[in-house]
C-alpha cells in the first residue's frame, strides 16, 4: 500500500490496495491515514453494493439518510444514490457543506463510489479542511466563535432543490457548537455551512449573517485549505464529514454522472472545543 498526499493540508491517494479484500493491517493503515489526511481516494476499485457497505462498516454502523426515514425515498436505506442526468439543472452537493449536518448526530464519514463520470471530464469534487479554516482565524475571532452554537435546519437544503415536505413528514433540525472538538484528534474545527446552517444562536440575525457569510466566503476562496479530486470510473473517496466540507462541481451539462454513497454514524453529538 502506498499513501501520497494530494495537498499539504488535506487529501491523499491510496494505491496498491483492494477494498474488497483487506487485511487487518491494511484496515489499520487506512484508518491512520484517514485521521491524518481527512480525505482518502482509491482508484480502480471493483465493488458490489454489499462490499461497499462492508467497507463502510469497518468504521462504524451505517447512517440512514433522513429522506429514507420519512418516506421521501424508497431506495435502499443504507445507500444514497447520486444519479445526475444529462439534462439536470441541479446535482447533489453543489455547494460547500457537510452531509446532513442538521442531524442530532451527523455522520462522521461519507464514502462515495463513482462508477460513471461525465464524458467531458467534469464533475470534480472539492474538499476543505475545516481544522485549518479555524486555525487561520485571528485569536479574537476564534475566541468569539468558541462560545457560540449554530442552528442547522434540514429544510434549508430541501428548499435549495425545490423540495417541500408533505403533511406528516419531518426533517432533522439541531443545534451544534460552532467550533466542536474532533473526538479522535482533539483539534477544533469550524462546523457551519450554507446548505444547512440557519443562524448563530444568541446574537442578532444580522450579526449572524455577517459572520456566517464571511466564514463561508473564506472557506470557498482559500486554496491553502483545499484539495480537488478528479473522478475516474470505479473511484472511491471517503472523507471525514466532521472536519471537512465538500463541494460537487456541476460543470458537465449534457453529460451524466452516477455514484453511490454510504455514510458512517458517529457515536455522539458534536461536543464544544474547550481550549
Amino acid at each position: 500500500m502506498n499513501i501520497s498526499s494530494i495537498t499539504p493540508t488535506v487529501g491523499a491517494e491510496v494505491t496498491g490496495v483492494d477494498l474488497a479484500d483487506l487485511s487487518p493491517e491494511a484496515v489499520s493503515s487506512i484508518k491512520a491515514a484517514f485521521l491524518k489526511h481527512h480525505v482518502l481516494m482509491f482508484r480502480d476499485q471493483t465493488l458490489s453494493r454489499d462490499q461497499h457497505k462492508a467497507f463502510g462498516r469497518l468504521f462504524g454502523d451505517l447512517h440512514i439518510h433522513p429522506s429514507k426515514r420519512n418516506g421521501m425515498n424508497q431506495q435502499d436505506p443504507e445507500l444514497f444514490i447520486i444519479n445526475t442526468k444529462p439534462d439536470a439543472k441541479l446535482t447533489n452537493g453543489e455547494a460547500w457543506h457537510s452531509d446532513v449536518s442538521c442531524e442530532e448526530i451527523p455522520p462522521k464519514a461519507s464514502i462515495l463510489y463513482v462508477t460513471k463520470c461525465p464524458e467531458n471530464g467534469g464533475g470534480d469534487t472539492m474538499f476543505a479542511n475545516m481544522h485549518e479554516a479555524f486555525d487561520e482565524l485571528s485569536p479574537a475571532l476564534q475566541s468569539l466563535l468558541l462560545s457560540k452554537t449554530a442552528y442547522h435546519d434540514g429544510e434549508i437544503d430541501l428548499r435549495n432543490y425545490g423540495v417541500r415536505l408533505r403533511d406528516g413528514q419531518t426533517y432533522p433540525k439541531a443545534s451544534h457548537p460552532l467550533v466542536p472538538r474532533h473526538p479522535e484528534n482533539g483539534r477544533p474545527y469550524l462546523f457551519a455551512n450554507g446548505s444547512f446552517t440557519s443562524h448563530i444562536e444568541g446574537i442578532p440575525r444580522w450579526e449572524s449573517d455577517m459572520l456566517l457569510q464571511g466564514l463561508y466566503q473564506r472557506t470557498a476562496t482559500n486554496p491553502r485549505i483545499q484539495c480537488r479530486v478528479k473522478w475516474q470510473p470505479n473511484t472511491l473517496v471517503m472523507w471525514d464529514n466532521r472536519s471537512v466540507q465538500h463541494h460537487a462541481i456541476l460543470d458537465y451539462a449534457g453529460f451524466a454522472r452516477y455514484g453511490e454513497r454510504v455514510s458512517v454514524l458517529d457515536s455522539e453529538r458534536p461536543q464544544p472545543f474547550t481550549p
